[in-house]
């Protein structure tokens, strides 16, 4: 296929410009034949007409717009009826100026080079030839109009691919903005939810919980003959038992998943036991360090990567053991899954695999993972601890 840069307006104009230019050239020699009365006029003519022609036919081929080889043989058989009318014209010299644009833009860098050279070099011969002697002033004319071309073709090319090289890099900088902002949101997210978790859990909550103690005091102080107060007490207590119910379903709802009332490395056990009681995978947890305080975006993010890893593990691995290690060092924490399943490669990892990497990396993590087809596979990811969070 030919790796030529895709037409834009202005492209589109200057190649319809090179198109007028070497129909304008060819009829200009057919026309200075047949005005000068030349006795080759027929044959000048009729070889301007078919330099034209078969130089028309090359942009109607779907072929040659998509083969290379196809457009050298395209650009083959221009040249040879420029050849001809070279010979029988000495104004066919004025040719080559379009026919350096075709070689360049069509061949590649090196061929295109060479071609160029060659197409100057017949210019200059011929019109020698044609001049009966060879003077140095008339080799000035094809050999700057080669020079000129390249510098314009070559130019063109290393400003289309500075274009190409910053519109992918604005298209990488705008998914990573997308891909920020979306772990913005989450973790603005999950930031509110746990601010709403505890505003309930330390107004609203505790509120309820007071009057439920206070209506219950004054249950038991009111006479045993006080029926309809005491009704109304016991109701009032008892919408408040409900509220606070509520109250609660709410902090445990807007609390992390999995992690209320918990910590990290519970959390973990929990899981690997859990995952040893309903599959058939021995998971095991180990603990190493002394736990330090994380954020809890790091925290919940430790804990989906190690269920979307143990997860892959039970659906794909066929394995019989699953080892499970938080490790809680000076700098950072890590944490690995490692089991002796029959492994993958993991260039062609899943998108549960690109998911993980993704959430590690928008909390400026990292995550390797190593395995290879018949060895298990080792998952690990890192989150930096702030120096200030050490105990």
């Amino acid at each position: 296929m030919i790796t030529t840069p895709a037409l834009t307006p202005t492209s589109r104009m200057l190649t319809w410009c090179l198109h007028l230019l070497l129909i304008a050239l060819l009829a200009l020699a057919a026309v200075r034949a047949v005005v000068d009365g030349s006795p080759r006029a027929g044959a000048v003519v009729a070889t301007a007409l078919t330099c034209g022609v078969v130089y028309a036919a090359g942009p109607l081929l779907p072929r040659v717009r998509t083969s290379r080889r196809a457009a050298a043989w395209w650009l083959f058989a221009v040249g040879v009826a420029w050849l001809v009318l070279l010979a029988l014209t000495a104004d066919g010299v004025w040719v080559a100026f379009p026919l350096y644009f075709l070689q360049l833009h069509l061949l590649p860098r090196r061929q295109g080079l060479v071609a160029v050279i060659a197409t100057a070099l017949a210019a200059i011969i011929a019109f020698a030839a044609h001049q009966g002697s060879f003077v140095p002033a008339a080799a000035i004319g094809p050999a700057l109009g080669a020079a000129v071309a390249v510098a314009v073709v070559w130019g063109y090319q290393a400003l289309y691919r500075e274009s190409e090289r910053r519109r992918n890099l604005i298209e990488e900088l705008t998914a990573t903005r997308a891909e920020l902002a979306g772990a913005q949101h989450e973790a603005g997210v999950l930031a509110e939810r746990e601010r709403l978790a505890n505003e309930i859990h330390d107004t609203l909550a505790q509120g309820l919980s007071s009057i439920q103690l206070l209506l219950r005091a004054a249950e038991r102080r009111l006479p045993d003959n006080a029926g309809n107060a005491a009704l109304y007490v016991e109701q009032a207590r008892q919408a408040a038992a409900d509220n606070l119910a509520e109250a609660r379903r709410f902090v445990i709802a807007l609390s992390p998943p999995a992690l209320d009332n918990t910590t990290l490395p519970d959390a973990l056990e929990r899981l690997c036991a859990t995952i040893s009681a309903r599959h058939r995978v021995a998971a095991h947890f180990r603990l190493v360090g002394t736990p330090v305080p994380l954020p809890t975006t790091h925290e919940v993010a430790m804990l989906r990567i190690g269920q979307s890893a143990l997860a892959n593990t039970v659906r794909h691995a066929k394995a019989s053991i699953a080892r499970v290690t938080l490790s809680y060092l000076d700098e950072h924490v890590t944490l690995d899954v490692v089991d002796d399943g029959i492994g993958f490669d993991p260039e062609r990892g899943g998108f549960g695999l690109t998911a993980m990497r993704t959430r590690a990396e928008t909390l400026d993590g990292t995550l390797t993972v190593e395995s290879s087809p018949g060895q298990g596979a080792a998952l690990s990811v890192r989150f930096p601890v702030e120096p200030q969070e050490l105990p």
